[in-house]
């Protein structure tokens, strides 16, 4: 028992604090990226994102806090039908009603496939309420990730993540900003889809490119397969950057705004010139 009292033993017992090794920083870094999702509610082609995702995304190096589905648009039914029938003509119409419904009545939606990934899922009526911003704000997460998301983010929703938002757009930026991305491009006859990640800021489509990705686009091609392609290549992409994201290696590219142009719906006349060149919607 003496012996534990001698001045030798005290030194011993109190060793100096030891400094952090870099496997023990390394391990502090890469701490699993919590990401957001918000979406829209797509059976037919926004949900087959989610279909590669879920399935293929690192689970070790990523954590999915939680996902938003949204309606369609944000407006009235009747509206969305307008758009729909314009685009794919009266029989192409009822052909993709018949294929909602088919998907509705399976029970094939981006909502069970969260549910059965176990991704939580947070609803709201608007992604700007003051109570989902709250809602958010609490996660916490490192990325919120937009997927076809039917709103505008505004500044408060922009400035929670600690990394920032990002979007996927299937198009190039800033040549491809706005709505239907890969029908302008067919239309014009690029010879692939541009795929782009990009962080997202207060103007639509304006942000730092983080990478891109080529679909090739055929001679004769449907407009629903293209854009089913980019959707499962998105998701891989997307992967790729949430990793980079996660190791601190993602580089950014800032759009030259001067090459800017903005498109919207399609009206008939384009969609007669979209024939015109080879092309069908479905």
């Amino acid at each position: 028992m003496r012996l534990q009292a001698t001045p030798q033993f005290r030194m011993a017992s109190t060793p100096r604090p030891e400094a952090p090794t870099p496997s023990d920083k390394c391990r502090q870094k890469l701490q699993k990226l919590r990401v957001f999702f918000v979406t829209e509610e797509d059976p037919l082609y926004v949900i087959r994102f989610f279909d590669i995702f879920f399935a293929e995304y690192p689970r070790e190096e990523i954590d999915i806090s939680g996902i938003t589905i949204d309606r369609p648009f944000h407006e009235p039914i009747w509206e969305t039908m307008r758009r729909v029938r314009v685009l794919y003509g009266f029989w192409g119409f009822f052909r993709q009603g018949l294929r909602f419904a088919g998907a509705r009545l399976r029970g094939r939606s981006i909502e069970s496939l969260a549910a059965s990934a176990g991704v939580p899922i947070v609803t709201t009526r608007s992604l700007n309420q003051p109570e989902f911003i709250e809602q958010v704000r609490t996660i916490a997460p490192d990325v919120i990730i937009s997927v076809a998301a039917p709103e505008i983010f505004k500044p408060e929703l922009l400035g929670i993540p600690r990394l920032g938002c990002i979007n996927i757009h299937s198009g190039r930026l800033p040549t491809y900003r706005g709505m239907m991305p890969t029908f302008w491009q067919m239309l014009r006859g690029e010879p692939a889809i541009t795929i782009s990640v990009h962080r997202m800021a207060e103007k639509l489509d304006a942000g730092d490119v983080l990478a891109t990705r080529l679909f090739a686009i055929k001679r004769s091609d449907s407009l629903d397969r293209v854009i089913k392609g980019t959707k499962c290549e998105g998701a891989r992409l997307l992967i790729g950057v949430l990793r980079d994201l996660r190791a601190d290696r993602a580089q950014s590219t800032p759009l030259d705004m001067k090459q800017a142009s903005y498109f919207s719906f399609p009206k008939p006349k384009d969609v007669r010139e979209f024939r015109k060149r080879g092309h069908r919607t479905l």
